[in-house]
């Protein structure tokens, strides 16, 4: 991380609303690094749509890949503005990889839920949390909580990240037993690493974390590319088709230039949600606990990465994150509008390191980063032709950028080790 300049006078409006001369940046480092936290999280605007837009709800509708997308690239880029705006941090903001999961592989499992209903559920998850910040009770929770276990949180959604980066690119399978369940996992096709999908996902694994070796900005996304570059010409020389018809095809997306389709972006998601849906197909009850349910996997996901990104950039006082109000203020405002847009919810994301690393210092650089991801919704359709097997090499790394945390905990203390373990 480079060295802050030394803080200077502020030389117009600009600066002194963003306080970027106070914090030792300029317009050039905050450029700079807008710049590379979209590059760095720009990934997710492929990603989402794969994990969020495939799934099958109880009435087996997909939300689709394409509309996904859009919405994915229009909320990231609007939060992040916000995020800047009325905060002032440099944290960029973009669907949480940790809550489309839950949402995608435990929650669309629930009999009689629609994708309308889940997102609903979302919605109503960031409403109370809003008012949780406007009370000033999630602020004096997210001072209350000890670090070892903010950071604990941090590192158990990494290995849940991770975990399902492997499911979702077959290195880890579902091996059914004679009744039929699907409770024992196995390695690969039969306990072998078999099939060019498994070689794609390899490649861009080992290709993503030599880039991040030697600290190319925009490392994951270059790998998505990289990987998908590969998959489009295996499957043209050696088709693998679909893991439905053999055990070594492709996961979800089978790579085709040929089946591309390039639309207009595509906005249909936007106030789909349905606020209460859910109360009416599953009941109050079991509704309530899927709320608590996102509420408690949003509520402290920002606590341990807002905390070591403000270290990182150097807007700690007296040990406390800068506007800590302001900052979970729009992070719970993310749930509310990612959840109305059916695109998920919208949270800090931790790529912003990235941003940080390259200078970004105020809330300037989201102005950056939050245009480009507007800018990205007119290429959002071509997430149509990327296998699963090029982007859950992403999942894995991110989740080993959140594992690594681990080493802040104190281990030493058993009254912080052990419930952080936990």
């Amino acid at each position: 991380m480079p060295e802050p300049q030394k803080a200077t006078a502020p030389t117009s409006a600009l600066d002194r609303y963003f306080k970027i001369s106070e914090r030792g940046s300029s317009i050039a480092a905050e450029f700079r690094g807008g710049l590379a936290a979209f590059f760095a999280m720009s990934y997710i605007v492929v990603l989402n749509p794969l994990v969020i837009g495939t799934g099958a709800d109880a009435s087996e509708r997909t939300l689709g890949i394409a509309p996904v997308a859009a919405v994915t690239a229009l909320v990231a880029g609007v939060m992040t503005i916000l995020m800047g705006v009325i905060a002032k941090q440099p944290f960029a903001m973009a669907a949480g990889l940790g809550v489309n999961a839950l949402l995608a592989s435990t929650i669309a499992t629930t009999p009689n839920l629609t994708w309308a209903d889940i997102m609903g559920l979302v919605v109503l998850a960031g409403l109370i949390m809003t008012v949780l910040v406007l009370t000033g009770f999630r602020t004096a929770v997210f001072e209350a909580v000890p670090e070892s276990l903010k950071t604990a949180i941090v590192v158990g959604i990494g290995f849940f990240i991770s975990f399902i980066g492997l499911v979702d690119s077959g290195i880890i399978r579902r091996m059914p037993d004679a009744a039929g369940t699907t409770v024992p996992v196995t390695l690969g096709a039969g306990g072998h690493l078999l099939g060019w999908p498994t070689l794609v996902f390899l490649f861009g694994l080992f290709f993503t974390i030599a880039l991040f070796i030697r600290n190319v900005k925009g490392a994951i996304l270059w790998g998505v590319l990289a990987s998908t570059a590969l998959s489009l010409i295996l499957e043209a020389v050696v088709p693998s088709g679909s893991v439905k018809k053999a055990a070594t095809g492709w996961s979800l997306n089978v790579p085709s230039l040929a089946d591309m389709k390039f639309t207009t972006p595509n906005f249909s998601l936007i106030g789909s949600a349905d606020l209460f849906g859910a109360f009416t197909h599953i009941g109050p009850l079991a509704a309530s606990l899927l709320v608590f349910t996102i509420l408690l996997s949003v509520f402290f996901d920002a606590m341990g990465v807002s905390v070591g990104l403000a270290a990182e950039a150097g807007t700690m006082k007296d040990g406390k994150v800068e506007d800590i109000d302001k900052v979970l203020l729009v992070d719970a405002f993310g749930s509310v509008v990612g959840g109305g847009a059916s695109g998920s919810a919208n949270q800090i994301f931790v790529e912003s390191a990235t941003g940080i690393g390259a200078g970004a210092r105020t809330g300037f650089a989201n102005i950056v980063t939050g245009v480009l991801f507007l800018l990205a919704i007119f290429i959002s359709p071509l997430v149509t032709i990327v296998p699963f097997e090029a982007v859950a090499p992403a999942l894995v790394v991110v989740g080993f950028l959140m594992i690594r945390q681990a080493v802040n905990i104190d281990w030493t203390d058993w009254g912080l080790g052990i419930p952080a373990f936990l």
